[in-house]
């Protein structure tokens, strides 16, 4: 089966050109050209990636990502015409899993669209081939369901996105080892990810938020000062 996309954007020409690009590809394009439209779409539909533009009408993009985390974690692909480093940042902080800055070469959207598929479809069979083992793990009130990548606090879930969970599975299956930015940008976003290290602090941060007691003293997730992160099993 192909893979559906949603592209959002308000400048026609944009979603037209990249809806051209992916059909050529074999996948199903839905569009929409504004905030709420996009909102509505994904509520209504599974799609395997959604790209989203910053500046929206009647909803802005961040926004929008904001919202669609509330109930899906569909990968989400930001797109900025501002080539300023904190409109990346607050795109990851509201949960997009990558950005690109406008102009952009449409070549390189559909190679990230392919990277970030291929890790889904990855991510998906290892869960198949382990359907059953019940695997789960635990740290004094958090708990990791791998099968079902959902995570608890206190018999509680807790709603984290797809590299958000990544992060959190390769630490703790890797208790007290102390991983660099750069070791973590590589294994959880792959080789060919042309972001930089600030993405790897900016999900820590999210991360610590989420399942901290206190995330300014961390008690799961720490920092080991000029060399990483590193996940304490006691």
């Amino acid at each position: 089966m192909g893979r559906r996309v949603l592209v959002v954007d308000d400048e026609k020409i944009i979603v037209k050109g990249i809806k051209f690009g992916l059909e050529q590809d074999a996948m199903e394009v839905d569009t929409a050209y504004d905030g709420e439209e996009a909102v509505n779409l994904a509520k209504q539909n599974s799609y395997d990636l959604i790209v989203l533009d910053l500046m929206l009408p009647k909803i802005d993009g961040l926004e929008v990502c904001q919202q669609i985390r509330e109930f899906s974690m569909v990968p989400i692909i930001m797109l900025t015409a501002k080539g300023e480093d904190m409109d990346k940042i607050m795109g990851l902080e509201y949960g997009a899993d990558d950005y690109m800055t406008k102009p952009f070469n449409i070549l390189e959207l559909k190679a990230r669209i392919k990277a970030i598929m291929r890790r889904q479809s990855v991510q998906t069979q290892s869960a198949e081939a382990t359907q059953g083992t019940g695997k789960q793990m635990e740290a004094g009130e958090l708990k990791i369901d791998c099968d079902s990548r959902r995570v608890f606090i206190q018999e509680e879930e807790v709603n984290l996105t797809a590299k958000e969970f990544d992060l959190l599975e390769l630490l703790i299956n890797n208790p007290n080892k102390v991983f660099s930015r750069e070791n973590l940008l590589n294994i959880v976003w792959g080789y060919d990810y042309p972001g930089d290290v600030r993405t790897v602090d900016v999900h820590v941060r999210r991360l610590r938020e989420k399942i901290e007691p206190n995330p300014s003293e961390p008690k799961y997730i720490h920092t080991k000062w000029g060399v990483g992160y590193y996940f304490q099993s006691k």
